[in-house]
C-alpha cells in the first residue's frame, strides 16, 4: 500500500488534533481539580503575602537592624582612646635659638603595658610626648619607632592594667558594616562617632606614591584631632587607625579614611621586636588594570595588577614572573587593584614565601616568590630614622649576613649623613661600618641605640670602611 505526500499530512494533522482534543476532555471534564487547586493555591499565597507585608504584622521582627546602639562599645572604647600632645624643637643654625611647634590629635592603647599606636605625622620629629587618658592622667610618652611608609608609629607609657582594644581581622570586614571612630577631634575629648564602610582598599595618594594606602573608607565623621584614634566594629574590636579625609575645606565631608587592623599588626609588632618595619620586596613595578589593557591582554575579567618592570635578579624575576604578566592571587586571595597588592605584600617579611597565580598568555599559572629586603637579601635589615640618630644627622641598618661574612665582623652600616649635622661635621661618610662606641663593640642598632642614651659628653665612635684598611676613629659630642 502507497502512501503519498497529501496522504501523510492529513493523519498527521488528525493525530495532533486528536491529542489536543483528548487532553482538553481530560483537563477539564475527567480531571479539573488539579488545576482548580493551583489557581486556589496562587490565590491564596497572595492574599496570605499582602497580609503579611502590608498588614505591619511583621514589624514586631523589624523594629530595627542589629546593632540598636553602641552604647558598650563606645564605653569600652573610649577608655582606650588616648589624646596626644607632640612637641617639637628646631634651633636656628645662626642665632642659635630655639623654636617650639606642637601638634595633636589620638591614639589607641593596644597593650595593658602601655604600648599606643598612633599616626606618625601626629609625632613626627617631636622631642617631647605627653599622653593624656580619658580619665585626665597624664603620662610622659617614649617614642618606639615610626614607619613613615604607613603612616603609623609606635609609643610606650609606663602603666599598668591599662584598659585596651584588641586588635581585630580587617579582612573580615564588609561593605556596609556598622564602624564606629574614637578621637579627640578640635581637642574635644573621647568623641564617638558612627557609620559604614564606604569602601576598602582606597588609594587617596597622601603618602604621594611613597608609602602603602589600601584604607578602609567609611563615612564616620572624623575631623583634625581624630588622626591615630581606633576605627572599631560592633564587636568593639580595633580593625582600623583613622589616618585621614578627603575634604576641599579641611573638615569632614563625607570620606574618612583608616589603616586596616592587619596592617597595624604587622607594623607594630616589627617596631616593638626590631626597632623598624621590617618589608617584603618582590621586585616589581605594577600597575592596575583597566579595559583597554584586559581587552590587550586577553584577560577574561578585568582583576589584578600588570608588571610593568621587573627588577633584574629580584624575588619576582628569581620566581620566573615577567614582563607583561598579570598577577591575578597571593596565597589564594583575589587580587583586585594595586593598593590591595601593595597591603598583602606589606604584611610580610624578607624570607617569607608567596604562592603567586598569574597570567601569561592566554594561561592561568602559578609560582611562588620569597621575597626580599631592599638589599636584596632575605635577612631582617631595615633602614633606620630613629629621631635619636636622626638629630645626630644618620641614618643606620644593621648590616645583613652576606656582609657580615665579606668583611669578617658585625656592626652597624651608615646608610646617609645629613648636612650640617653633627655627624658631617665629625666627617663620617656613608659606608662607615660602626663596630665599637668608647671601646665597646656594638652588633646591632638597638645596641647603639642603648649606648647613645646612657652617654653624654665625648663619644667615639670605631670602624672600618670596606675596601679602605685600617681603623677609623671619629668623636661626636652628645648633649643632655
Amino acid at each position: 500500500m502507497q502512501f503519498n505526500t497529501k496522504d501523510i499530512l492529513f493523519l498527521a494533522m488528525v493525530s495532533l488534533v486528536s491529542s489536543f482534543t483528548g487532553v482538553f476532555i481530560y483537563a477539564t471534564l475527567i480531571n479539573p481539580v488539579k488545576k482548580i487547586y493551583i489557581e486556589e493555591s496562587l490565590k491564596a499565597r497572595k492574599v496570605a503575602e499582602e497580609e503579611l507585608l502590608f498588614s505591619g504584622k511583621l514589624q514586631q521582627f523589624f523594629n530595627s537592624s542589629t546593632p540598636t546602639d553602641f552604647i558598650h562599645t563606645a564605653k569600652d572604647g573610649v577608655e582606650a582612646v588616648v589624646f596626644i600632645q607632640s612637641v617639637s624643637r628646631s634651633k636656628d643654625g645662626v642665632s642659635h635659638t630655639e623654636s617650639y611647634s606642637s601638634n595633636s590629635g589620638s591614639g589607641v592603647i593596644v597593650t595593658s603595658d602601655g604600648y599606643i599606636v598612633t599616626n606618625n605625622h601626629v609625632v613626627d620629629n617631636a622631642s617631647d610626648i605627653v599622653v593624656m587618658l580619658n580619665n585626665n592622667r597624664e603620662y610622659k610618652a617614649r617614642l618606639i619607632g615610626n614607619d613613615p611608609y604607613t603612616d603609623l608609629a609606635m609609643l610606650k607609657i609606663e602603666g599598668e592594667n591599662l584598659d585596651y582594644l584588641i586588635l581585630g581581622n580587617s579582612d573580615s570586614l564588609q561593605v556596609g558594616e556598622w564602624v564606629m571612630a574614637i578621637g579627640n577631634p578640635f581637642r574635644l575629648q573621647s568623641s564617638v562617632t558612627a557609620g559604614i564602610v564606604s569602601a576598602k582598599g582606597r588609594n587617596i595618594n597622601i603618602l604621594e606614591n611613597q608609602g602603602i594606602e589600601s584604607f578602609i573608607q567609611t563615612d564616620a565623621v572624623v575631623n583634625p584631632g581624630n588622626s591615630g584614634g581606633a576605627l572599631v566594629n560592633t564587636k568593639g574590636q580595633l580593625v582600623g587607625i583613622n589616618t585621614a579625609i578627603m575634604s576641599v575645606g579641611g573638615n569632614f565631608e563625607g570620606y574618612s579614611f583608616a589603616v586596616p587592623s592587619n596592617l597595624v599588626k604587622k607594623v607594630i609588632n616589627d617596631l616593638k621586636q626590631y626597632g623598624a618595619v621590617q618589608r617584603g620586596w618582590m621586585g616589581v613595578e605594577i600597575q592596575d588594570v583597566d579595559d583597554a589593557r584586559a581587552k590587550r591582554l586577553n584577560l577574561p575579567d578585568i582583576e589584578g595588577v600588570y608588571i610593568a618592570q621587573i627588577n633584574k635578579d629580584g624575588a619576582a624575576d628569581l620566581a620566573g614572573l615577567k614582563n607583561g604578566d598579570v598577577i591575578l592571587k597571593l596565597e589564594g586571595e583575589e587580587i583586585t587593584n594595586v593598593p590591595v597588592f601593595m597591603e598583602k605584600i606589606g604584611r610580610l617579611h624578607p624570607g617569607d614565601i608567596v604562592r603567586v597565580e598569574y597570567f601569561r598568555d592566554g594561561i592561568k599559572s602559578r609560582t611562588s616568590v620569597t621575597l626580599r629586603n631592599q638589599l636584596n637579601s632575605t635577612d631582617m635589615v631595615a633602614v633606620r630614622k630613629d629621631k635619636l640618630f636622626t638629630d645626630l644627622g644618620f641614618e643606620l641598618r644593621d648590616l645583613d649576613s652576606f656582609e657580615k661574612s665579606r668583611n669578617k665582623t658585625t656592626g652597624i652600616m651608615v646608610v646617609s649623613v645629613y648636612k650640617n649635622s653633627k655627624i658631617a661635621d665629625s666627617r663620617i661618610e656613608p659606608g662607615f661600618i660602626i663596630t665599637k662606641i668608647n671601646k665597646r663593640k656594638v652588633d646591632s642598632v638597638n645596641d647603639l641605640e642603648s649606648l647613645l642614651k646612657a652617654t653624654t659628653g665625648t663619644v667615639l665612635l670605631e670602624g672600618i670602611y670596606e675596601n679602605y684598611p685600617g681603623v677609623f676613629p671619629y668623636s661626636i659630642e652628645i648633649e643632655d
